[in-house]
Formats: structure tokens, C-alpha cells, sequence
């Protein structure tokens, strides 16, 4: 991780010593890194890939059974309304 340190000038006030600290982090790419971490999702093992394919194909397949046997209302493809 970058570090971005700002000393204090002279008779500089805390505004622009904070202002300077601002634009610094900005030019450093802190920021920007920081929230490029926070965001990116991680890739799912195969194994976790695998696991979700098969829950989701089960779940398709008791679905379609219990609409042949009329224990639910088939699904309709189109504008939901």
C-alpha cells in the first residue's frame, strides 16, 4: 500500500495543508486501488461453480415436476406486469 505523508509549511494554514494532503491521495491512486479491492469479486472455485450447477439444475427439475402434477402454476415467459 502506498503511504502519502504531507508536512506542514511554514505559516501554512491546516485548509490548504489539507488540501494539498487531498490532492496528493487523489494523484497517488490510493483511492482508486483501495475501492478496486473493496469491489472485485473474487472467481469461484470450480468446485463452488460445480455445486451451484447443480443445485440450480435440481431446482429447475423439482419445479417442472410439481407443475406436471399441478401443485403449482406454470411459469409464463413474457412482460411482468
Amino acid at each position: 500500500m502506498i503511504t502519502v505523508s504531507v508536512t506542514k509549511k511554514g505559516t501554512e494554514n491546516t485548509q490548504s495543508l489539507l488540501r494539498r494532503f487531498s490532492k496528493r491521495v487523489q494523484t497517488s491512486g490510493v483511492v482508486r486501488r483501495a475501492k478496486g479491492i473493496r469491489f472485485h469479486a473474487r472467481t469461484l472455485s470450480n468446485t463452488k461453480k460445480r455445486n451451484s450447477a447443480l443445485r440450480r439444475i435440481a431446482n429447475q427439475e423439482e419445479r417442472e415436476e410439481k407443475e406436471r402434477m399441478g401443485l403449482i402454476q406454470p411459469r409464463t415467459r413474457g412482460p411482468r406486469r
